[in-house]
């Protein structure tokens, strides 16, 4: 079961969110049709680097609300599913 997560810090916000959009484009590659980062970077019209860093495990990268707004759309997920922890 999901549940809301309380962050610590913005770091730890950052990772959970960074952790979702890799959750959803994988899970959307499988549903769909294959949306690599570089795919999902370019129709959000962001950087490779940007979905590269979110998604890594040893990087810390923040994201603009419109950022995350356009990303969500593009998975299509809520965006309040990108602050839950799994």
């Amino acid at each position: 079961m999901e549940k809301e997560y309380v962050f610590k810090d913005e770091k730890d916000l950052y990772a959970t969110i960074g952790k979702n959009i890799r959750y959803y484009r994988k899970l959307y590659s499988l549903n769909k049709k294959e949306l690599t980062q570089e795919n999902l970077a370019e129709i959000a019209n962001v950087s490779t680097s940007l979905i590269g860093n979110l998604e890594s495990k040893k990087t810390y990268q923040g994201i603009s609300i419109y950022n995350l707004y356009k990303i969500s759309n593009i998975l299509e997920v809520p965006i309040e599913k990108f602050f839950i922890d799994r």
